[in-house]
């Protein structure tokens, strides 16, 4: 595929965004989903569960851009948001499992929509911080017992 074509990474960071942001439960109204979107550490921790790893800065940064330009995303105030254009991608896209779902919305991208470019940075410090959040976040608490139970019957 060209240069300018689909990359897997745009693809996987658009499923990200519609997992993360609850876009993809087709019997949940829009209207009932947080207007303001997600956040950056959302989109990262459901990158990592879709691929076993966390996307760079420069793969984000790019994919997001050729995906707004394209009209699929928004993203504002550092709220990630799918469009209704890109939700309606995401409906009417052919049905896969979930390992074949990035390899199947390439696809789809690329069949149905042209990649855009849109002005949209992503800064090394706020990556490096949703970095952090999201790894702060997936440590799991020690259990405690409960406060002046001594554990004894």
């Amino acid at each position: 595929m060209g240069e300018n074509g689909w990359r897997r990474t745009d693809a996987w960071i658009f499923v990200s965004l519609v997992i993360a942001s609850g876009a993809g439960r087709h019997r949940r109204a829009a209207s009932s989903r947080r207007p303001e979107g997600v956040r950056l550490a959302d989109v990262l921790s459901t990158a990592d569960h879709l691929n076993q790893t966390i996307p760079e800065r420069h793969e984000v940064e790019e994919a997001v851009r050729r995906l707004v330009g394209a009209g699929l995303v928004d993203v504002s105030d550092g709220w990630f948001r799918i469009t209704a254009e890109g939700e309606q991608f995401w409906r009417s896209r052919p049905n896969a499992g979930l390992a074949t779902t990035v390899d199947t919305v390439q696809g789809a991208l690329s069949r149905r929509h042209t990649p855009g470019s849109a002005d949209w940075n992503l800064d090394e410090a706020d990556h490096a911080a949703a970095v952090q959040e999201y790894v702060v976040r997936s440590i799991p608490m020690p259990r405690r017992s409960p406060e002046g139970h001594s554990g004894r019957g």
